[in-house]
């Protein structure tokens, strides 16, 4: 029985180790087929991998496939047409190409200035956020360096000034918010709140019209208030608490010493 239960036990350890390599090779497969191969290339073919690795789409997990389509699982057929393969678009076509993502984004460009010039020298997507190394939305994509390559910088230099202030204040409420929700506290609303008006605030980007940019800014920048004001209630509430605890605590340590006081008096 004793030699039967050892046998068991080595075959047992034999299958598992046997089976593990084939769980690590599994879980290594997972990068798409167009990243193994495109990065054994020259350099011409493998430069869009390592700028993608820099993006914000390989940030967020997004890889090759999911912009230009095809099989990410077989190489045959990474490139076949009929497993979705799309190839890289023509110009006149980017926005439409990153829009079936960007919804809204695409709907803001193509209603602004740069998008009525689509196909008549106007930038697309790719000019500002570029192609595979594809650069987060800020302002800081509002620079002169990239406007004047186009136009003088003077409109857009006031565009970013009227934005500036509002996107400061969303950085600076998302950070108390999310310091309250580290905590415990209810802020689903607030979050909720800060989502929506963020939303508004980023249709403004692809906006080149200065009055409308600046109105809406302030509009904007009234509703963040609004949630200012919530979290300074929260503030208030909670500095309340403290100094109530601190009273409170102080009261006890007070009572202590006069127990203690009186215990000596009778010792």
């Amino acid at each position: 029985m004793t030699f039967c239960v050892q046998l068991c036990a080595v075959l047992l350890f034999a299958s598992v180790s046997f089976l593990l390599p084939a769980g690590a090779a599994a879980e290594e497969s997972t990068e798409p087929v167009c990243i193994q191969c495109h990065s054994k290339m020259p350099e011409k073919y493998s430069l869009p991998v390592k700028l993608w690795k820099g993006s914000i789409h390989a940030e967020n997990g997004i890889a090759c496939n999911a912009c230009h389509g095809g099989d990410p699982k077989d190489a045959a057929n990474a490139m076949n047409p009929a497993r979705g393969f799309l190839g890289a678009p023509k110009e006149p076509a980017i926005p439409a190409f990153c829009g079936r993502c960007h919804v809204g984004v695409m709907k803001d460009y193509l209603a602004s200035a740069h998008g009525r010039k689509l196909g008549a020298g106007g930038p697309t997507c790719v000019t500002c956020h570029s192609n595979h190394q594809v650069l987060k939305a800020s302002l800081d994509l509002i620079n002169e360096k990239s406007c004047s390559r186009c136009h003088t910088y003077e409109r857009a230099k006031t565009i970013r000034a009227a934005m500036q202030q509002t996107e400061s204040m969303v950085v600076a409420i998302d950070g108390r918010i999310s310091t309250y929700k580290k905590t415990g506290t209810d802020t689903d609303k607030m979050e909720k709140g800060l989502f929506a008006v963020r939303n508004r605030f980023h249709t403004l980007f692809h906006n080149v019209n200065v009055e409308l940019v600046k109105k809406e800014s302030a509009q904007i920048q009234a509703d963040l208030k609004k949630i200012q004001d919530e979290l300074d209630r929260l503030d208030d509430t909670h500095r309340k608490r403290k100094i109530g605890g601190a009273v409170a605590v102080a009261f006890l340590l007070l009572l202590a010493l006069v127990l203690h006081g009186f215990k000596n008096t009778f010792d």
